[in-house]
C-alpha cells in the first residue's frame, strides 16, 4: 500500500512540476522603460512595441515619459525603470560623479539631433549670422539639444552667451508652449511640434540641428551596470527587438511608420507624423542599428567639451557594451 501511494505521489510530483516547467518557458519578463519625451524621434521603439517584436522576445514592456534627462536619470537610478531612453551625456555625467553602479550604454537608438531651427517669421535665403542680437529659446544646459545647439551656432562663428539672448531656463516639457505664447524669435524644437508649429502658423523651420552637428549617441537606451550582471539575457532579447524596430523603420515607407505609431500620437494628424518621421529618414536621424561607433562617441565628447560640460574624456569602455547590439545583428542574419 505505501509503495502504491508513494507512486501516486511521486508521479504528482513529477507531473506538477512539468507543469511548472512548461510555464516557465511561457512566461514573460517585464521590463519599465523610462522615456526622456514622447517624440516621433523614437519611432523605432513604437514600431518594436506595436509590431509586436519585444513580446516575440518574451518581453512585457511598460512605457513612460519621464520628461527631461535629469527626471530620466533619477528615476533609472532610483530603481523607478530598469531601462532608460536618454541621451548618452547623462551617463558621462554619472560616471564623472564616481558612481559605484555606473550606467551603461547598450543600443543606440537615435544617431543625430532631433532638433530643428525654427523661426517666429518666415525666412527666406537663412545665415545663421541672422540669429545675432536675436531672442533665441534653447533647451536645458547641459541636456543634448542644448549642447549641440551650441555646437552648431559656434561651428557658424556665433558666440551662443554674447551674440544673442539665449533663454534656457524653461522646463522641456514647456519650451514649446513659452514659444507659442510669444517669447522668444527662435526656438529648437523636436517632432512632431516643428511641423505641427508650421501648419498652425506659428513657426517656420529654416535649419535642423541634426545636420549641422554630425553623428552622436543622440539617445541610447542604458541600465545601470547591476541590472546587466542580472539580467543579460533580458538585455539581449531587448536589444534583439530594438534592432527589429531599428530595421523595419528603414524597410517601410514614412507612410506606413506613421500609421504603426499613430497610437502614441492620438492627438496628431497622420500628414503631421508623415512628415515628422520623412524629415528624420531624409537626414539619417534613426540609427540603423544599436551598435554605438567610436567616431560618434567622439563627437559627442567633443560637443560636450565645448560646453564646457565635460570633467575629462570618458573612454567609451567604461560606460558602452556594444555586446548585445552586435549579438542582435548576428542572430538575425
Amino acid at each position: 500500500m505505501f509503495k502504491r501511494y508513494g507512486w501516486i505521489g511521486l508521479s504528482l510530483i513529477i507531473l506538477f512540476a512539468t507543469g511548472l516547467s512548461g510555464c516557465g518557458s511561457s512566461q514573460t519578463s517585464k521590463v519599465k522603460i523610462g522615456e526622456v519625451a514622447r517624440s516621433v524621434f523614437y519611432a523605432p521603439q513604437y514600431v518594436a512595441i506595436e509590431k509586436g517584436f519585444f513580446k516575440d522576445e518574451g518581453l512585457d514592456v511598460e512605457l513612460q515619459t519621464t520628461a527631461g534627462g535629469d527626471k530620466t536619470m533619477t528615476a533609472l537610478l532610483s530603481g523607478a525603470i530598469d531601462v532608460a531612453l536618454v541621451g548618452a551625456e547623462t551617463s558621462i555625467y554619472v560616471y564623472q560623479q564616481g558612481a559605484e553602479d555606473p550606467v551603461i550604454n547598450f543600443a543606440q537608438l537615435t544617431q543625430t539631433d532631433g532638433t530643428f531651427l525654427v523661426a517666429r517669421d518666415e525666412i527666406k535665403d537663412f545665415d545663421w549670422s541672422q540669429l545675432k542680437d536675436k531672442v533665441f529659446l534653447g533647451q536645458r544646459k547641459g541636456g543634448m539639444p542644448q549642447m549641440a545647439g551650441e555646437f552648431t551656432l559656434k561651428k557658424h562663428g556665433i558666440d551662443p552667451q554674447n551674440d544673442l539672448e539665449l533663454i534656457q531656463n524653461i522646463e522641456f516639457a514647456n519650451i514649446a508652449a513659452a514659444f507659442a505664447s510669444g517669447t522668444g524669435q527662435f526656438v529648437q524644437l523636436f517632432e512632431p511640434t516643428a511641423s505641427i508649429f508650421e501648419r498652425e502658423g506659428k513657426g517656420h523651420v529654416i535649419a535642423s540641428f541634426g545636420t549641422e552637428s554630425g553623428r552622436l549617441p543622440y539617445t541610447v537606451f542604458m541600465t545601470k551596470q547591476s541590472y546587466i550582471k542580472d539580467h543579460e539575457d533580458i538585455v539581449q532579447k531587448f536589444t534583439n527587438a530594438i534592432y527589429r524596430g531599428q530595421q523595419w523603420v528603414q524597410t517601410h515607407s514614412p507612410e506606413e511608420t506613421a500609421k504603426v505609431i499613430t497610437p502614441f500620437f492620438k492627438d496628431t494628424d497622420q500628414d503631421i507624423l508623415v512628415s515628422a518621421v520623412k524629415r528624420y529618414l531624409e537626414q539619417g536621424t534613426y540609427a540603423e542599428s544599436p551598435v554605438l561607433e567610436e567616431s560618434a562617441w567622439n563627437n559627442l565628447l567633443d560637443v560636450m567639451d565645448s560646453a564646457g560640460e565635460l570633467k575629462s574624456r570618458v573612454e567609451p569602455d567604461k560606460v558602452v557594451d556594444n555586446t548585445f547590439a552586435k549579438t542582435a545583428i548576428q542572430s538575425s542574419r
